[in-house]
């Protein structure tokens, strides 16, 4: 969400980020929209104050004996209240308006970010480790998994659809190590405090971090609504089981079918920056209680509403995964540091596991709604011959804060100023468990268990294949 009052004063820096995003300007209809609103502020302010001067004038015509002035000026007053109430409801519809227009759009790229159209403009800035080599032809974890009898697929389409998966044994255990592992990481070496949130999310909470409105098709919603029917149905078999108290049970229904109406969808997460960078919403902080860093390991939902054909097989695109994910809440002259650090903290994931990585900065046309920088790192999958992303850290300066209305006060007694949001994975818990199918496979089916994830194993230092 952008500051108005910025955009009037950097129409021209407003749409000039915009078009590196591919964008047309928008800043005159912003504007435009802004103009509306104040312009019809300052008629209803007008109508205010002549109501207010009427209204002492109808005391002063009755002083003075002049019923018909009084008469009048109380006409006058009661035809301005009317049109100052429906001003006010125009004044609501016009700020709604306004905000909705902003909601829609991006946050601007910083300077440093590479413009493009897409991921082809995204730039290399540093890479670890080797990729492995193997005497055999590597295999896709899919297959691994499967061979191995503890990666089911089949199953998991019969419960709950495509894009499922029944991890059994060793696998199950290996997902909850590999997660563990990543959290002690985090909490013990740098920092962060666990942190155990909700799957399920209000509107505002989706809005705050921007994945409402845009993104609504990507999400899955609940709703605790029941129809009408259901409660009928309801109500005939309690009255059939009361039929001594029907008149308490009636009112019951009623009162149970008002409070159903009111109810709101909640939002399955898609990750779990979504409640964590909402621990601060519609709070002001101090400046010496910055930065804030917190983790947490959490399941997440994505309708994946665009990637109809994108890995088909396999675990890389689920509807359901799990991931370790930090979130930062700083003092905008902290901000830019702390992307560095998030970055070296999810790095540092992959280099205990020995798993070979690339780190790339996206190009404008390829970052997310709310980043003004993001890092992806891209490990090594030796079964598909590829680089594929198993972290996205973002830098979202004031965006989500002032959606979220968070704000800290600075220690010098300054104004209080929107916080800076980052979020980071630490990393996506499945697509690391591919990590390390596809690199430490050995040719006769089995995998090795990393050094760092042995002792959350029982000490388990091979996956073997089965009669193995």
């Amino acid at each position: 969400m952008f500051d108005v009052k910025w955009i009037r004063d950097h129409p021209k820096a407003f749409d000039a980020g915009l078009k590196k995003r591919g964008l047309d300007p928008l800043s005159a209809e912003v504007l435009a929209r802004d103009d509306a609103r104040r312009a019809h502020i300052a008629t209803l302010q007008a109508a205010q104050e002549k109501r207010n001067a009427a209204s002492k004038e109808i005391g002063q015509a009755k002083a003075a004996g002049d019923e018909a002035r009084a008469k009048s000026l109380i006409d006058e007053v009661a035809k301005l209240k009317s049109d100052i109430q429906a001003g006010e409801e125009e004044e609501r519809r016009l700020t709604a308006a306004l905000e909705d227009f902003l909601a829609t759009i991006p946050n601007l790229p910083l300077d440093a970010v590479p413009v493009g159209a897409d991921e082809s403009a995204n730039k290399e800035v540093g890479t670890w480790g080797e990729k492995p080599k193997f005497s055999f032809e590597p295999k896709q974890h899919f297959d691994i998994g499967e061979a191995l009898g503890l990666m089911d697929f089949e199953t998991a389409a019969k419960i709950s659809g495509a894009r499922f998966v029944v991890l059994k044994g060793a696998l199950a255990r290996l997902e909850r190590a590999i997660a563990s592992f990543m959290l002690d990481l985090h909490i013990q070496e740098f920092g962060y405090t666990e942190v155990l949130p909700p799957a399920l999310v209000r509107d505002d909470a989706m809005f705050g971090t921007g994945q409402l409105p845009k993104f609504a098709d990507d999400l899955f919603v609940t709703s605790r609504r029941r129809t009408e029917a259901n409660l009928e149905a309801a109500k005939k078999d309690w009255i059939e089981k009361f039929e001594r108290h029907e008149e308490d049970i009636g009112l019951m229904y009623d009162a149970l079918l008002a409070e159903i109406e009111q109810a709101e969808n909640l939002w399955l997460i898609p990750t779990a920056e979504v409640p964590l960078t909402n621990l601060v919403r519609e709070s002001i902080l101090a400046e010496a209680d910055l930065p804030m860093r917190v983790t947490a390991w959490t399941p997440c939902f994505r309708a994946e509403a665009g990637a109809a054909g994108k890995d088909t097989r396999g675990m890389i695109r689920q509807h359901q995964f799990s991931k370790v994910e930090l979130v930062s809440i700083v003092a905008p002259d902290q901000s830019l540091d702390e992307l560095e650090r998030m970055r070296g903290c999810a790095e540092e994931v992959l280099k205990r596991l020995g798993l070979h990585y690339r780190t790339v900065v996206l190009s404008t046309g390829d970052m997310g709604f709310a980043a003004q920088k993001t890092y992806d790192i891209e490990v090594w999958l030796p079964g598909q011959d590829a680089y594929r992303e198993i972290s996205s850290c973002s830098l979202c300066g004031e965006f989500q804060a002032r959606r979220m209305q968070a704000r800290f006060r600075p220690a010098d007694g300054g104004p209080v100023r929107p916080v800076h949001t980052l979020n980071g994975s630490g990393l996506a818990v499945g697509r690391t468990m591919i990590a390390i199918l596809e690199n430490y496979q050995e040719a006769d089916g089995g995998v090795v268990v990393p050094k760092a994830l042995r002792p959350y194993m029982g000490g388990m230092e091979r996956i073997g294949p089965p009669g193995a």
